[in-house]
């Protein structure tokens, strides 16, 4: 009788036998929108508090790497991983993937898939595979694996998807990609008190360290270090530990998956979206000043009330720093009518602090609601009701928002997103330069690309 073959060698497999031909052009166009996404993000966030932190402690320690940190010089494949993905995740704007008991930013692999790109000088379009690989690893571990009611993060799932997409760019065989994951998935099992409670700066550098760890994890089992291959399966593994028993057939998986995350349009956590698309149109439509309102209520699904709503996350009033204002439900849809958006100003400290939003926030009721759960997450409902001082009750109800998969967000919308965050950066040559590669990235050259990301200045240059 043979040898019983891993799951961690039948992932392998997968990553190995992926092509760029197995991908639909609304894979790849959907690709290119979270790639110009994430840059977007990333630029964005060049000012960010713990970024100058991380930037100075790489700075101090590695210098002279060969992988371009963005906006600020070079480093090792994984320091540069770690740094790049902490800027595209540190303003909580980029992409997200809904699985009915996880919730993921697979766009968090994005920096992680870079550094290996330049590293090796890979085509375009194996970058591209690769992300489709990251994107697919990471998702369907979040459907059929779920973790977040075992107390561990969304990270989790992460780590394989990292090993995965860079192993694919490394072009390691079969066996080194299961140790890649093995390493990985054994090391990189985060805690789930990263996003409860009082937030602290490791919301945002949570999946920045699973990109450095399974990034330089992956190079060593380039070299021939080994892990253990029953990962998933074997006694005290994943499933043993964690996740308990689930079964994904990688053998007829395709690469796809990128098609049902959603990109975020309003700069808040995700299941907050169609609220604050919701209560932008009942302010454009039915009201003019906040002071106007005595409460607010709102009705949603259970994953948003649990995570952002007050549920068993966690209270979510009386928020003083950024990283409880993004996770708090009350003061996302607070600061939208107020303000008349959200964006990365609104989780500046005098934003937060502020005496208006301050106020109004409290007077915000979130809810979950049943019929709204069972719909989660082929939609993400809510509804909407302000009650006036002068006794009318406004009420609106939304199932989507731009940006979800059924709704999706268009190539322009994603340019005017990145040209908005980006603006203050750099110029408008530049950005058109790194709009029009991303949009033509299966033509040009790897090195187009990162030359012209070489080319963004740091935080005073711009």
């Amino acid at each position: 009788m043979g040898k019983r073959v891993t799951i961690a060698r039948k992932l392998a497999k997968f990553v190995r036998k992926k092509s760029f031909d197995d991908l639909s052009k609304k894979a790849v166009d959907e690709l290119k929108k979270r790639i110009l996404d994430s840059l977007g993000c990333a630029i964005g966030a060049l000012e960010g508090s713990p970024v100058t932190i991380v930037r100075n402690h790489i700075k101090e320690f590695d210098k002279n790497g060969i992988c371009t940190l963005i906006g600020e010089g070079t480093a090792s494949p994984d320091r540069a991983a770690f740094y790049n993905s902490l800027l595209v995740r540190y303003l909580d704007f980029n992409d997200s993937y809904l699985a009915k008991k996880e919730t993921c930013h697979p766009s968090d692999n994005v920096a992680a898939l870079l550094s290996a790109s330049e590293y090796t000088n890979t085509t375009t379009k194996e970058f591209l595979t690769a992300l489709a690989i990251a994107y697919q690893v990471q998702c369907r571990l979040s459907d059929a694996a779920p973790v977040r009611s075992k107390g561990f993060d969304h990270t989790t799932q992460g780590s394989y998807a990292v090993a995965a997409g860079v192993s694919r760019i490394l072009g390691l065989d079969e066996e080194r990609i299961a140790n890649a994951i093995a390493i990985s998935g054994t090391a990189f099992n985060a805690l789930r008190v990263t996003r409860t409670g009082k937030l602290s700066h490791w919301k945002g550098l949570a999946y920045p360290n699973t990109a450095f760890c399974a990034t330089h994890a992956t190079f060593l089992a380039m070299h021939g270090i080994t892990g253990p291959e029953q990962v998933f399966e074997g006694d005290k593994g994943f499933m043993d530990a964690i996740a308990g028993r689930f079964n994904i057939d990688w053998a007829h998986e395709d690469i796809e998956r990128v098609t049902k995350t959603i990109i975020k349009k309003y700069n808040s956590e995700i299941h907050s979206q169609s609220s604050v698309e919701c209560a932008l149109e009942m302010k454009r439509e039915s009201f003019t000043s906040a002071t106007d309102i005595r409460r607010i209520e709102i009705d949603i699904f259970d994953v948003a009330y649990n995570i952002i709503g007050g549920g068993e996350e966690g209270g979510k009033t009386g928020v003083k720093t950024k990283e409880e204002a993004d996770h708090s439900l009350p003061y996302i849809v607070a600061v939208a009518i107020l303000d008349g958006k959200v964006m990365p100003e609104q989780y500046l400290a005098e934003r937060i602090l502020a005496a208006d939003v301050q106020n109004l926030h409290r007077k915000v009721l979130v809810r979950p609601r049943r019929d709204f759960s069972r719909r989660f997450p082929e939609e993400i409902p809510c509804l909407i009701k302000i009650h006036l001082k002068d006794g009318r009750v406004l009420k609106k109800e939304k199932r989507d928002y731009e940006g979800f998969f059924t709704n999706p967000m268009s190539w322009e919308k994603a340019v005017e997103k990145f040209n908005s965050l980006s603006d203050r950066y750099i110029y408008k040559d530049l950005q058109k330069e790194i709009v029009d590669a991303v949009k033509n990235l299966e033509h040009l050259k790897m090195s187009d690309l990162i030359n012209l990301l070489k080319r963004i200045p740091g935080p005073q240059g711009g």
